[in-house]
């Protein structure tokens, strides 16, 4: 623990204390009962909070709270992270839909600003060393993303002084239209996602993701949390090499979440992360990535391709994507607070 004390939630309804090992059902049983109300495209199973509990860089003692009832039942989460040099905190929470309204959500916000301040002080204090730090790293910063829908969720942020600072669009494309032909040019080579290829897949991400709005680079742990995803699925994902040097130019790194399609009514493949090296820009990489996983999910029995996109994105991904049958069926928000 640092010097600093673990700052503290106001809201004495509810007894607080970091989430711990024996909580991970607990836990788990309370986002899924908080989904099942709101309905959101994706939330944490307990195959993810092994996986959070696990961190390195984001313990979970000083970045989690838990609220129980008198019962002992898990009623809220709040947990934070942040990058050791990041110019942002990431918020996440939840409430139980029976203890929804009673200002819970403010308290929790209230305890994410806190600790976000702790987090870049503790960040700041350990770089004193250096030249004085870029100065926009050091002033708290901290994001939440809500899908649209959440209606409630959007005006609590809002009235908490948070600023919408980006839009994205959840793209679906049916796979009985019949699939688009992307062959690739001379001199790259398509292949499966494996093992050995991962750290060159991760260096080639961070040189691809360097220029986009809100990307900060990932390092060993947060890469592994990417492709050891419990959803991850390597078999239909793929990587384009140029053949001369056998480097990494492109890369569809998929997913499939089998609980969905009970809830969505449909099964999907879920490309998490789609990126070409710029210098390869413009020669079709793309579109043969996106075929091709297209043509594996297909043949693993989905019926659609899905995708995030930033809507703002500036390589002119969304007329990609409709060009190749995406459309847009959800959106979700980034807000920020400058603390």
């Amino acid at each position: 623990m640092t010097h600093h004390h673990a700052a503290a939630v106001d809201f004495p309804d509810l007894q607080w204390r970091p989430v711990s090992e024996g909580d991970l059902d607990s836990w788990a049983a309370l986002i899924a009962r908080t989904a099942a109300a709101e309905q959101p495209v994706w939330f944490e199973r307990r195959a993810d909070l092994e996986q959070i509990m696990e961190s390195r860089n984001n313990p979970v003692g000083p970045n989690t709270v838990l609220g129980l009832d008198a019962g002992g039942v898990p009623r809220a989460y709040a947990r934070l992270t942040k990058n050791r040099d990041g110019a942002k905190a990431h918020g996440f929470c939840a409430v139980d839909p029976q203890w929804q309204r009673r200002g819970v959500g403010s308290a929790l916000l209230s305890w994410l600003e806190a600790r976000t301040r702790q987090r870049f002080a503790e960040d700041s204090g350990r770089d004193s060393g250096r030249e004085s730090q870029d100065r926009a790293a050091s002033v708290p910063r901290l994001r939440i993303f809500i899908e649209q829908k959440q209606q409630h969720q959007c005006a609590l942020l809002e009235a908490s002084g948070y600023e919408v600072v980006r839009y994205y669009n959840e793209m679906h494309r049916p796979l009985s239209a019949p699939l688009p032909e992307a062959p690739l040019g001379h001199g790259l080579e398509l292949l499966p996602m494996e093992p050995k290829l991962s750290e060159a897949v991760r260096l080639a991400h961070n040189q691809v993701f360097a220029d986009h709005w809100g990307s900060e680079p990932r390092d060993e742990e947060a890469w592994g949390f990417v492709v050891n995803d419990p959803l991850a699925r390597p078999d239909l994902s793929a990587v384009v090499l140029a053949s001369s040097t056998g480097e990494v130019v492109g890369y569809q790194l998929a997913s499939h979440d089998p609980d969905t399609a009970v809830t969505r009514g449909f099964t999907e493949g879920y490309t998490d992360l789609l990126g070409v090296r710029r210098e390869f820009r413009g020669r079709g990489i793309a579109q043969a990535l996106l075929a091709d996983a297209m043509r594996r999910f297909a043949a693993a029995g989905m019926d659609k391709a899905s995708l995030d996109v930033d809507s703002e994105n500036p390589t002119g991904a969304m007329a990609l994507y409709r060009k190749m049958g995406y459309a847009p069926v959800s959106t979700s928000l980034a807000w920020d607070k400058v603390l």
